[in-house]
Protein backbone atom coordinates (compact mmCIF):
# COMPACT_ATOMS: atom_id res chain seq x y z
CA UNK A 1 0.00 0.00 0.00
CA UNK A 2 1.21 3.41 -0.96
CA UNK A 3 1.71 5.73 1.83
CA UNK A 4 2.84 9.65 2.11
CA UNK A 5 6.22 9.76 2.45
CA UNK A 6 8.42 12.31 5.13
CA UNK A 7 9.33 15.57 3.98
CA UNK A 8 12.23 16.29 2.54
CA UNK A 9 15.02 16.49 5.67
CA UNK A 10 16.49 19.61 3.70
CA UNK A 11 16.93 22.85 5.88
CA UNK A 12 14.63 25.31 4.61
CA UNK A 13 16.67 28.74 4.93
CA UNK A 14 18.20 31.62 4.17
CA UNK A 15 21.09 30.04 2.39
CA UNK A 16 25.18 31.24 3.52
CA UNK A 17 23.98 34.47 5.00
CA UNK A 18 21.79 32.89 8.26
CA UNK A 19 24.43 30.89 9.43
CA UNK A 20 24.89 30.59 13.50
CA UNK A 21 27.47 31.97 15.01
CA UNK A 22 29.54 30.34 17.87
CA UNK A 23 27.54 28.53 20.51
CA UNK A 24 26.20 30.00 23.61
CA UNK A 25 24.71 28.61 27.02
CA UNK A 26 21.13 28.01 26.69
CA UNK A 27 21.37 27.67 22.86
CA UNK A 28 22.42 30.72 22.01
CA UNK A 29 24.74 32.11 19.25
CA UNK A 30 26.48 35.27 18.78
CA UNK A 31 25.39 38.76 18.79
CA UNK A 32 25.69 40.59 15.25
CA UNK A 33 24.84 43.98 13.87
CA UNK A 34 22.83 44.91 11.28
CA UNK A 35 20.76 48.00 9.85
CA UNK A 36 17.36 46.87 11.95
CA UNK A 37 19.55 46.66 15.31
CA UNK A 38 21.81 44.46 17.42
CA UNK A 39 20.50 40.68 17.28
CA UNK A 40 20.82 37.76 19.22
CA UNK A 41 20.03 34.62 17.68
CA UNK A 42 18.45 31.36 19.25
CA UNK A 43 16.82 28.15 18.31
CA UNK A 44 12.81 27.49 19.30
CA UNK A 45 9.82 26.52 18.17
CA UNK A 46 6.90 27.97 16.23
CA UNK A 47 3.41 27.52 18.95
CA UNK A 48 0.98 29.56 16.88
CA UNK A 49 0.50 30.98 13.25
CA UNK A 50 -1.97 34.00 12.56
CA UNK A 51 -1.79 37.12 10.01
CA UNK A 52 1.68 36.29 9.09
CA UNK A 53 3.37 36.67 12.81
CA UNK A 54 4.87 32.94 13.87
CA UNK A 55 5.32 32.93 17.65
CA UNK A 56 8.05 31.06 18.82
CA UNK A 57 8.53 29.42 22.31
CA UNK A 58 12.34 29.34 23.16
CA UNK A 59 13.08 26.97 26.03
CA UNK A 60 13.85 29.43 28.98
CA UNK A 61 13.05 32.48 27.54
CA UNK A 62 9.63 32.55 26.95
CA UNK A 63 7.47 33.59 23.41
CA UNK A 64 8.79 35.66 20.31
CA UNK A 65 6.79 37.70 18.07
CA UNK A 66 8.37 36.79 14.59
CA UNK A 67 8.12 37.59 10.96
CA UNK A 68 9.56 35.47 8.37
CA UNK A 69 12.08 36.12 6.10
CA UNK A 70 11.16 37.23 2.19
CA UNK A 71 13.60 34.21 1.33
CA UNK A 72 10.77 31.71 3.03
CA UNK A 73 7.75 33.70 0.14
CA UNK A 74 10.63 33.43 -2.52
CA UNK A 75 11.18 29.71 -2.06
CA UNK A 76 7.64 29.15 -1.80
CA UNK A 77 7.93 28.02 2.12
CA UNK A 78 5.83 28.42 4.43
CA UNK A 79 6.51 28.22 8.69
CA UNK A 80 3.88 26.02 10.20
CA UNK A 81 2.75 25.30 13.71
CA UNK A 82 5.71 22.77 14.98
CA UNK A 83 8.71 23.88 13.16
CA UNK A 84 11.75 24.10 15.04
CA UNK A 85 13.52 27.17 14.00
CA UNK A 86 16.65 29.43 14.22
CA UNK A 87 15.27 32.64 15.03
CA UNK A 88 17.11 36.76 15.60
CA UNK A 89 16.43 38.80 18.30
CA UNK A 90 15.97 42.32 17.90
CA UNK A 91 17.62 43.04 21.10
CA UNK A 92 16.98 47.00 20.95
CA UNK A 93 13.77 46.99 22.01
CA UNK A 94 11.77 45.90 25.61
CA UNK A 95 9.34 43.86 23.19
CA UNK A 96 10.12 39.77 22.53
CA UNK A 97 10.55 40.00 18.65
CA UNK A 98 12.58 38.54 15.85
CA UNK A 99 12.77 36.96 12.83
CA UNK A 100 12.69 33.37 11.28
CA UNK A 101 15.94 32.71 10.08
CA UNK A 102 15.92 29.11 9.39
CA UNK A 103 13.32 26.14 9.19
CA UNK A 104 15.32 22.77 10.61
CA UNK A 105 14.45 19.38 9.12
CA UNK A 106 10.84 18.22 9.53
CA UNK A 107 10.15 14.78 10.64
CA UNK A 108 6.63 15.12 8.59
CA UNK A 109 3.62 17.54 8.15
CA UNK A 110 -0.26 18.08 7.86
CA UNK A 111 -2.35 20.14 6.12
CA UNK A 112 -5.30 20.08 8.35
CA UNK A 113 -4.74 21.22 10.43
CA UNK A 114 -1.07 23.04 8.99
CA UNK A 115 1.42 21.23 11.18
CA UNK A 116 4.99 20.19 11.52
CA UNK A 117 6.87 17.18 13.69
CA UNK A 118 3.89 15.57 15.02
CA UNK A 119 4.65 12.43 16.88
CA UNK A 120 0.96 11.14 17.21
CA UNK A 121 -2.50 11.90 17.54
CA UNK A 122 -4.97 11.61 20.24
CA UNK A 123 -8.45 12.13 18.80
CA UNK A 124 -11.32 13.02 21.06
CA UNK A 125 -14.96 12.41 20.73
CA UNK A 126 -18.06 12.24 23.03
CA UNK A 127 -19.56 9.85 24.02
CA UNK A 128 -22.83 11.53 24.13
CA UNK A 129 -23.77 15.08 23.70
CA UNK A 130 -22.83 15.41 20.71
CA UNK A 131 -23.53 11.61 19.90
CA UNK A 132 -20.20 10.42 18.35
CA UNK A 133 -19.94 10.54 14.53
CA UNK A 134 -18.01 7.38 13.60
CA UNK A 135 -17.98 7.84 10.58
CA UNK A 136 -15.78 11.03 10.85
CA UNK A 137 -13.89 9.51 13.43
CA UNK A 138 -12.85 6.22 10.66
CA UNK A 139 -11.97 9.31 8.15
CA UNK A 140 -9.67 10.69 10.59
CA UNK A 141 -8.06 7.37 11.25
CA UNK A 142 -7.47 6.42 7.42
CA UNK A 143 -5.95 10.36 6.98
CA UNK A 144 -3.40 10.00 9.67
CA UNK A 145 -2.58 6.71 8.74
CA UNK A 146 -1.75 7.70 5.41
CA UNK A 147 0.42 9.80 7.11
CA UNK A 148 2.26 7.73 9.28
CA UNK A 149 0.77 8.98 12.27
CA UNK A 150 0.15 7.02 15.30
CA UNK A 151 -3.44 7.83 16.66
CA UNK A 152 -4.93 7.65 19.93
CA UNK A 153 -8.62 7.46 20.57
CA UNK A 154 -10.60 8.47 23.17
CA UNK A 155 -14.20 8.93 24.26
CA UNK A 156 -14.91 11.24 26.80
CA UNK A 157 -17.91 12.28 28.65
CA UNK A 158 -18.44 8.70 30.15
CA UNK A 159 -20.63 10.61 33.07
CA UNK A 160 -23.27 10.94 30.54
CA UNK A 161 -23.34 7.57 28.85
CA UNK A 162 -24.22 3.90 30.68
CA UNK A 163 -21.50 1.67 30.57
CA UNK A 164 -22.61 -0.46 28.02
CA UNK A 165 -22.39 2.20 25.74
CA UNK A 166 -18.89 2.41 26.47
CA UNK A 167 -17.99 -1.21 25.85
CA UNK A 168 -20.16 -0.64 22.39
CA UNK A 169 -17.41 1.57 21.60
CA UNK A 170 -14.49 0.00 22.94
CA UNK A 171 -15.54 -3.24 21.16
CA UNK A 172 -16.13 -1.27 17.63
CA UNK A 173 -12.48 -0.01 17.38
CA UNK A 174 -10.75 -2.70 19.53
CA UNK A 175 -9.34 -4.19 16.46
CA UNK A 176 -8.46 -1.03 14.32
CA UNK A 177 -4.99 -1.09 15.48
CA UNK A 178 -5.57 2.11 18.11
CA UNK A 179 -5.45 2.37 21.66
CA UNK A 180 -8.86 2.84 23.01
CA UNK A 181 -9.72 4.86 26.41
CA UNK A 182 -12.36 6.64 28.08
CA UNK A 183 -12.49 9.44 30.44
CA UNK A 184 -14.56 12.31 31.73
CA UNK A 185 -12.82 15.29 32.25
CA UNK A 186 -15.45 17.03 34.04
CA UNK A 187 -14.91 14.28 36.72
CA UNK A 188 -11.06 14.22 36.18
CA UNK A 189 -11.67 11.06 35.79
CA UNK A 190 -9.18 8.70 33.05
CA UNK A 191 -6.18 11.01 32.91
CA UNK A 192 -3.24 9.33 33.85
CA UNK A 193 -2.95 7.03 30.89
CA UNK A 194 -3.40 10.11 28.65
CA UNK A 195 -0.41 11.69 30.62
CA UNK A 196 1.57 8.75 30.00
CA UNK A 197 0.83 8.00 26.29
CA UNK A 198 1.83 12.11 25.38
CA UNK A 199 4.63 12.27 27.87
CA UNK A 200 7.63 13.51 25.42
CA UNK A 201 5.90 13.58 22.40
CA UNK A 202 4.40 16.35 20.03
CA UNK A 203 0.51 15.63 19.74
CA UNK A 204 -2.00 16.75 17.52
CA UNK A 205 -5.22 16.84 19.55
CA UNK A 206 -8.18 16.58 16.84
CA UNK A 207 -11.75 16.08 17.27
CA UNK A 208 -15.40 17.58 16.92
CA UNK A 209 -16.44 20.81 18.43
CA UNK A 210 -18.00 20.41 22.15
CA UNK A 211 -16.37 17.13 23.08
CA UNK A 212 -13.96 18.31 25.69
CA UNK A 213 -10.46 19.41 23.53
CA UNK A 214 -9.87 22.95 25.63
CA UNK A 215 -11.16 20.77 28.81
CA UNK A 216 -8.31 18.22 28.59
CA UNK A 217 -6.09 21.40 27.65
CA UNK A 218 -6.84 23.23 31.22
CA UNK A 219 -6.60 20.00 32.91
CA UNK A 220 -3.29 18.90 31.83
CA UNK A 221 -1.68 22.69 31.27
CA UNK A 222 -3.50 25.07 33.76
CA UNK A 223 -0.88 27.55 33.07
CA UNK A 224 -1.90 27.74 29.44
CA UNK A 225 -5.06 29.70 29.34
CA UNK A 226 -2.99 32.27 31.46
CA UNK A 227 -0.41 31.72 28.18
CA UNK A 228 -3.01 31.77 25.73
CA UNK A 229 -5.03 34.77 26.91
CA UNK A 230 -1.92 37.06 26.98
CA UNK A 231 -1.10 36.09 23.33
CA UNK A 232 -4.65 36.59 22.32
CA UNK A 233 -4.32 39.89 23.66
CA UNK A 234 -1.26 40.78 21.91
CA UNK A 235 -3.05 39.65 18.39
CA UNK A 236 -6.09 41.08 19.34
CA UNK A 237 -8.41 38.19 18.84
CA UNK A 238 -10.51 36.67 21.13
CA UNK A 239 -10.34 33.36 22.94
CA UNK A 240 -13.72 31.76 23.29
CA UNK A 241 -13.10 29.21 20.66
CA UNK A 242 -9.76 27.74 18.68
CA UNK A 243 -9.36 29.49 15.23
CA UNK A 244 -6.67 28.74 14.67
CA UNK A 245 -3.62 25.77 15.25
CA UNK A 246 -2.47 25.89 18.50
CA UNK A 247 1.04 24.54 20.33
CA UNK A 248 0.74 24.54 24.26
CA UNK A 249 3.56 23.48 26.29
CA UNK A 250 2.53 20.79 28.61
CA UNK A 251 5.61 19.82 30.25
CA UNK A 252 9.41 19.36 29.04
CA UNK A 253 9.41 18.16 25.78
CA UNK A 254 5.73 17.69 25.78
CA UNK A 255 3.18 19.40 23.13
CA UNK A 256 -0.11 19.64 23.09
CA UNK A 257 -1.57 20.91 19.51
CA UNK A 258 -4.86 22.22 20.01
CA UNK A 259 -7.11 22.16 16.58
CA UNK A 260 -9.80 23.94 15.47
CA UNK A 261 -13.11 21.19 15.70
CA UNK A 262 -14.00 19.70 12.46
CA UNK A 263 -17.11 18.29 11.67
CA UNK A 264 -16.28 17.12 7.40
CA UNK A 265 -13.09 15.26 6.29
CA UNK A 266 -12.42 14.79 2.89
CA UNK A 267 -10.29 11.45 2.11
CA UNK A 268 -8.22 13.63 -0.63
CA UNK A 269 -5.25 11.01 -2.07
CA UNK A 270 -6.75 8.06 -1.00
CA UNK A 271 -6.90 5.38 -3.70
CA UNK A 272 -9.95 3.43 -3.85
CA UNK A 273 -8.10 -0.09 -4.34
CA UNK A 274 -5.98 1.03 -1.17
CA UNK A 275 -8.82 1.56 0.80
CA UNK A 276 -8.86 -2.08 2.40
CA UNK A 277 -5.28 -1.62 3.62
CA UNK A 278 -6.31 0.90 6.13
CA UNK A 279 -8.33 -1.57 7.87
CA UNK A 280 -6.00 -4.04 9.95
CA UNK A 281 -8.71 -6.08 11.34
CA UNK A 282 -9.50 -6.68 7.83
CA UNK A 283 -6.34 -7.76 7.04
CA UNK A 284 -6.58 -10.45 9.52
CA UNK A 285 -8.66 -12.03 7.17
CA UNK A 286 -7.65 -11.55 3.62
CA UNK A 287 -5.50 -13.80 2.55
CA UNK A 288 -8.08 -16.63 3.11
CA UNK A 289 -10.25 -14.18 -0.16
CA UNK A 290 -10.40 -16.17 -2.90
CA UNK A 291 -9.47 -13.63 -5.21
CA UNK A 292 -6.20 -11.19 -4.93
CA UNK A 293 -7.03 -7.78 -4.40
CA UNK A 294 -10.31 -8.90 -3.00
CA UNK A 295 -12.69 -5.32 -2.03
CA UNK A 296 -14.46 -7.21 0.35
CA UNK A 297 -17.74 -5.93 -1.32
CA UNK A 298 -19.43 -8.15 -4.06
CA UNK A 299 -16.62 -10.66 -4.67
CA UNK A 300 -17.57 -14.29 -3.95
CA UNK A 301 -15.48 -16.50 -1.29
CA UNK A 302 -14.61 -13.65 0.76
CA UNK A 303 -13.13 -14.42 4.04
CA UNK A 304 -13.96 -10.80 5.57
CA UNK A 305 -17.26 -11.25 4.46
CA UNK A 306 -17.51 -14.25 6.62
CA UNK A 307 -15.99 -13.07 9.54
CA UNK A 308 -18.21 -10.06 9.78
CA UNK A 309 -20.56 -12.59 10.34
CA UNK A 310 -19.37 -14.26 12.29
CA UNK A 311 -19.03 -11.03 14.33
CA UNK A 312 -15.11 -11.16 14.50
CA UNK A 313 -15.56 -7.65 12.36
CA UNK A 314 -17.41 -5.15 13.99
CA UNK A 315 -20.55 -4.04 11.57
CA UNK A 316 -20.42 -0.61 12.02
CA UNK A 317 -16.55 -0.10 11.09
CA UNK A 318 -17.57 -2.43 7.62
CA UNK A 319 -20.43 0.28 6.83
CA UNK A 320 -18.45 2.95 7.18
CA UNK A 321 -16.40 0.72 4.65
CA UNK A 322 -18.90 0.56 2.21
CA UNK A 323 -19.78 4.16 1.99
CA UNK A 324 -16.28 5.02 1.83
CA UNK A 325 -15.51 2.72 -1.09
CA UNK A 326 -18.64 4.36 -2.56
CA UNK A 327 -17.36 7.78 -2.09
CA UNK A 328 -13.65 6.95 -2.99
CA UNK A 329 -14.78 4.63 -6.21
CA UNK A 330 -17.03 7.73 -7.49
CA UNK A 331 -14.06 10.54 -6.93
CA UNK A 332 -11.95 8.09 -9.61
CA UNK A 333 -14.86 7.94 -12.05
CA UNK A 334 -15.44 11.34 -12.40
Amino acid sequence: MRRRQPDETKTVGCGEDSRMGRERPGGETGSRGSGLGSRRNMQGKIIRGVGGFYYVYAEGRGIFECRARGIFRKDGTKPLVGDNVRISETIDTDKQIGHIDDILPRKNSLIRPAAANIDQALVIFACACPEPNLNLLDRFLITMADRNIPVLICFNKTDLAPASRMEELKKIYENCGCPVMTASFLHMEGLDPIRKALDGKTTVVAGPSGVGKSSLTNLLAPDAGMEIGTLSRRIERGKQTTRHTQLVRIWEDTYFLDTPGFSSLYLTGIEYRDLPSFYPEFETYASGCRFPGCMHISEPDCAVKNALREDKISRVRYENYLLLADELKNQRRY
